[in-house]
Order: structure tokens, then C-alpha cells, then sequence
């Protein structure tokens, strides 16, 4: 069994000695109990782990106030959070007991598949007492490091563990169909949401065939036989359940006509492609929506590397001017990326550069499938994402 170091184990480990409790959120089967178990162990701790998605684990909490004051020296995790949303109430009340009698501070790891109620109920009642952590499926840069051959295996299976890391591509493909079909009939509805399993598979479908594209309610809203409220609302599900992204568009004062549609991803290629019934690269490679799956990568790669304060946009204007991404590190740094999926020719459109005056970009980046970086222009350099990615 490969190992794959994840990225953000660092992160969460510091966090965990900063803060009483420490959210790590992300969807299902992405790892969130693996790398959990991982820093229990790398900490030095007995930790206790819950599930509470069992019965068992779910009663041992009838009285939770008295069952963890019995832990009170023990880290516990608590998988599956939303489950039992009423339990924040009272990890509020023993980690300010705690805080009195002068504990240290790594009491909670709580992990969870949704951030619709989860952040709504944390956030209210543990205000200043809890950090957030993201887990997303593996990177380029972290299968790379155990695989270096792996790029091209990471984009069509995706970075879901075991789709990735599955005996073959048909295997692989299983998994992937298996985890939409689950998600939908069983999981979906557990979080909230009653909509028909059929319906929300249709919508996430549609989303697929439309990688990357700009946000049609409307059109979508009319081949679902719903209004454009309800279609909206379905975005909000599968945004709030990580499987979908949307990125807004710039917004600035100026009197250019730029478009207020956000642009709308499905967030792990494998699940992409799975949708699509794409099963091998070969069919990959014939299929209309290579290279948005392509840039849906990349974009997601990048962004699960920036820090929380960046922000991250794409920039088109009604006459034809279009930036991929713009990332805003500040008011003083502004970076525009292009990605195209030519080794020969990566050299942007017009409509690039005009984007690029617009928003008055510092820095100007094309990425390539390619393995050099060089100077497209005087402005504009060309890269791979892992050199991207090493810049960041």
C-alpha cells in the first residue's frame, strides 16, 4: 500500500495545540478519520475515537457531560459531527470548565462531511474556541511525491483515496459510480435535504456536462421541470457538501460590461468523469469536456494551496475578455492564470491580456502540460502546476 502524506497534517497539528476544539471538515471517504488516527498517534495521544454514525457510539453520549468528564485527559474525535448537532452546547460548557482549571488545550477533533449545519451550529455556539481545517481528495503535488509517474492517474481517477488508489481502472470506476449512487440515495438525505435521488443525480449530471462553464439556472431549471429558486438551492447542497465549486466572477467599479454568472465545477475530476461515464484516459482524451476537466484540476490544485485570505475569482467581459482565474493576495498583488492544455503552442489569446490590463494584473502565468517553465512574452511565463503549485 502506497503511503501519501497529507498536506495539511501539519497544519491541523498546529491547531490543535492552539485551540480547544478543531474542525476538520471535508467529504466522505476523503481520509478525514485516517489523517484523525494519524495525529492522534503522531501527538502522542490515547485518543477516543466515536463514530456517530453507530448506534453504540451515539448512546455511549446519552449523558454526554458525564461520559467525557470520565475522557477529560484524552483526546476525542467525534466523526460524523453533524450527527448529533446538539452536542456543541455541551463541549462549550467542559472546555470553558476546563480553560478554568488551567487544561491544556487539545480537547476535540471534531470530523464532518458537510459544512451546512455543522459551521451554522459550531460557529454560534463555540465562537473563539474552535479553528477549521479543510481536507480535500489527494493533490498533484501530494501523489506526486510518493508516485512521480502519478499526474495523469490522479486527474482521471481523481484524489478520492480509494478511487486513486484502486487495483485497476475499472475498479476505480466502480468505486467512483458506487460513491455517487451512495452519496445521493443515503447520505444526502441524513444532512438535511429531502430532494429524489434521481433529480439531484440529473442536476449533478448537467453540472458535469457544463464544467466550467457559467451558471445557466434558467436552461437548467427548464430541463429539470423545477424553478430557478429550486435550482439554486441544489447548488447551495452540493457546495455545502464539497462536491461541487463555484467561483464567483471579478466585480469592479469600472463601466466595462463583465458578467455576474459564477462559473461552476465539479470539484474531483475522478467524480467528473464518472459522471460522464468516462472510464479509461482514452476515452478521456476523445471526450468534449478534456479540457475543462483539465482546467477544473488545476484550478482546484491551486486553490486548495492559497491561504484563506486570498481571493480567488474568474475575470470576463460581454466583448470577449477572459482570465481563467485571477488570484487577489492583496490590493497591491493581483495574479491572472491561463490554462491551456497545449505542450505546443501555450501562448494565450487576446483576450487574455486585454483581462489582464483591465484588472491590472502583477503577475501573468500560463499553464501548460508541459515540464519547462519559460518566458511566454516579457509579461507572461509558462509553467507546469507543480512548479505553480512549489511558487505558492
Amino acid at each position: 500500500m502506497v503511503m501519501i502524506q497529507r498536506d495539511i497534517e501539519d497544519h491541523v497539528a498546529e491547531l490543535l495545540g492552539e485551540f480547544p476544539a478543531v474542525a476538520l471538515l471535508g467529504p466522505r471517504q476523503v481520509g478525514k478519520t485516517t489523517l484523525a488516527l494519524r495525529l492522534s498517534k503522531r501527538l502522542g495521544d490515547d485518543a477516543l475515537y466515536l463514530d456517530l454514525e453507530l448506534p453504540s457510539d451515539r448512546a455511549k453520549l446519552a449523558d454526554a457531560e458525564l461520559y467525557l468528564n470520565q475522557h477529560e485527559d484524552r483526546l476525542v474525535i467525534f466523526d460524523e459531527i453533524h450527527r448529533l448537532p446538539g452536542l456543541f452546547e455541551t463541549l462549550r460548557a467542559l472546555i470553558d470548565r476546563r480553560r478554568k482549571k488551567g487544561r491544556r488545550n487539545r480537547h476535540f477533533l471534531l470530523l464532518g462531511s458537510a459544512s451546512i449545519d455543522l459551521l451554522q451550529q459550531s460557529s454560534e455556539t463555540l465562537a473563539g474556541r474552535i479553528a477549521y481545517a479543510y481536507l480535500a481528495p489527494f493533490s498533484v503535488a501530494e501523489v506526486m511525491r510518493a508516485m512521480p509517474d502519478a499526474a495523469d492517474r490522479v486527474w482521471l481517477r481523481g484524489g478520492f483515496p480509494d478511487s486513486f488508489l484502486a487495483a485497476s481502472e475499472k475498479a476505480s470506476f466502480r468505486w467512483r459510480s458506487a460513491f455517487i449512487a451512495t452519496y445521493l440515495e443515503r447520505d444526502v438525505p441524513t444532512l438535511g435535504p429531502r430532494i429524489p435521488a434521481e433529480t439531484l443525480r440529473r442536476y449533478w449530471q448537467m453540472l458535469a456536462h457544463n464544467q466550467g462553464q457559467m451558471l445557466n439556472a434558467a436552461q437548467l431549471a427548464n430541463a429539470l421541470s423545477v424553478s430557478g429558486q429550486t435550482v439554486a438551492r441544489y447548488l447551495d447542497i452540493m457546495v455545502d457538501l464539497f462536491l461541487v465549486r463555484r467561483l464567483a466572477p471579478w466585480v469592479s467599479n469600472s463601466r466595462k460590461r463583465l458578467v455576474r454568472s459564477p462559473k461552476v465545477y465539479v470539484r474531483d475530476s475522478g467524480l467528473l468523469h464518472a459522471l460522464l461515464n468516462i472510464e479509461d484516459k482514452e476515452a478521456l482524451l476523445g471526450h468534449p469536456v478534456v479540457g475543462a476537466s483539465w482546467e477544473g484540476m488545476l484550478i482546484e490544485n491551486i486553490l486548495q494551496k492559497i491561504s484563506s485570505s486570498a481571493k480567488a475569482t474568474f475575470y470576463r467581459s460581454s466583448a470577449g475578455a477572459e482570465i481563467d482565474l485571477v488570484i487577489e493576495f492583496s490590493a497591491k498583488e493581483r495574479w491572472a492564470i491561463e490554462v491551456k492544455r497545449s505542450i505546443s503552442n501555450p501562448k494565450p489569446a487576446r483576450g487574455f491580456y486585454i483581462g489582464c490590463d483591465d484588472i491590472k494584473a502583477t503577475r501573468q502565468l500560463v499553464l501548460y502540460p508541459g515540464e519547462q517553465r519559460f518566458p511566454v512574452d516579457k509579461n507572461t511565463e509558462a509553467m507546469p502546476l507543480q512548479t505553480l503549485l512549489a511558487d505558492l
